[in-house]
């Protein structure tokens, strides 16, 4: 943003930068690496705060404005949806102020290289910042307003109780307070878990998860749930895990399965509604590190996970156990000739001492599960 010839003035100057895309990004991130919680938010909603705040201080330059007489609707509005999408007072000041001074920083970095004086620019970032500091009352005016009406309304309480039954389940809960929020102490509820979208993205998802009713919040940093049916639909992008039907007192046991389910699910890189149950077996063998260390230790520690063959020999092991040990399926899979398959179970054989690749010869179940597991944790590993 360095300017040769005439001396840009300190209204140019964050004009030039309100429009950088760079310069708007760069603050954002600072904003981001300060609040873990404005980190969640999508990234064109911190990007919207910058330019917020830069545009105020704008303003201020060209009107010549009392701040105390300026209408901060939009920064009351900023301050209000972040206290619906759970994002707290504190933690939205901590990345409204790291952004603020990264903005200062740029202000005084770019003004010296087109050559404005130092005392044009202190005078400059004197008066932008009486409105920065205006915009950030207006915020958290907006946040505090908004948080007393969702006291007013039981959201907090709803909340409050959400968390209460999926980590101690509803011991101690009078019935009259599981009716107030929807929930018969009889009922039969699906525990849902869905990898953190952005709160923004959370807010929207309430309305459409809860067609039905039920209860559903963010939950240890998770959009977590209670529902008296299943999600019609989910969005296909975003990695949602249910459980079957339970009653309230296992929610604490769904929940934990849910979330189990889900670092299993995101391992895989799979996206979308999926049933726990679908996930039991690579759940339950993802539970024990320790044991797969030794299985495939025991198994494949003929192998190096270095050597880009021994890795060629175990990725087609693995889908021919995937492919019911059929070399036709697992060729087809590979693109590949069947020959090829068999060449390579066998070499395998020759290195580990299994799986059987004999004519007609099949793994049982239990070393089914063991090649499986090994196969899959040695990939994995290496």
């Amino acid at each position: 943003m360095t300017r040769t010839g005439n001396v840009p003035t300190f209204g140019t100057l964050l004009r030039d930068l309100s429009a950088d895309p760079a310069a708007v990004d760069e603050v954002a991130r600072a904003a981001r690496a300060n609040s873990p919680e404005v980190a969640r938010l999508p990234a064109d909603e911190v990007r919207r705060q910058v330019v917020l705040l830069l545009t105020s201080g704008l303003g201020a330059l060209e009107r010549h404005e009392d701040p105390a007489g300026r209408d901060f609707t939009e920064a009351r509005r900023l301050g209000a949806d972040r206290a619906a999408q759970g994002v707290t007072v504190a933690g939205l000041l901590r990345g409204v102020q790291a952004g603020r001074d990264r903005a200062v920083e740029l202000v005084v970095r770019h003004g010296r290289a087109a050559g404005i004086p130092d005392e044009v620019l202190l005078e400059g970032l004197l008066t932008i910042g009486r409105y920065a500091a205006a915009v950030e009352r207006a915020v958290v005016d907006g946040h505090r307003a908004a948080e007393r009406e969702l006291l007013r309304t039981g959201a907090a309480a709803r909340a409050h109780l959400l968390r209460r039954l999926l980590r101690d389940g509803p011991a101690g809960t009078l019935p009259a307070e599981l009716t107030r929020f929807g929930l018969r102490p009889d009922g039969r509820y699906h525990c849902l878990v869905a990898a953190p979208p952005d709160p923004v993205r959370a807010h929207a998802l309430h309305r459409q998860l809860t067609r039905h009713g039920g209860l559903l919040g963010a939950v240890d940093d998770r959009l977590a749930g209670l529902l008296p049916r299943l999600p019609d639909a989910a969005p296909a992008d975003l990695l949602t895990l249910v459980a079957p039907a339970q009653p309230l007192e296992r929610a604490p046991a769904m929940y934990a399965l849910c979330l189990a389910a889900l670092a299993t699910a995101a391992h895989r890189r799979l996206r979308g509604l999926r049933q726990v149950t679908d996930l039991a077996g690579e759940t339950a063998l993802a539970a024990q590190p320790v044991l797969a260390e030794l299985l495939r230790g025991t198994l494949l520690g003929a192998l190096d996970p270095a050597d880009g063959f021994h890795r060629e020999l175990a990725g087609t092991a693995l889908a021919w156990l995937h492919h019911g040990q059929r070399l036709d399926q697992t060729a087809t899979a590979l693109h590949v000739h069947p020959n090829t398959v068999r060449y390579r179970l066998r070499r395998l054989r020759e290195l580990t001492g299994g799986p059987p690749v004999e004519e007609g010869a099949r793994c049982t179940v239990p070393e089914t599960v063991h090649w499986w597991w090994a196969l899959r944790s040695w990939l994995d590993a290496g």
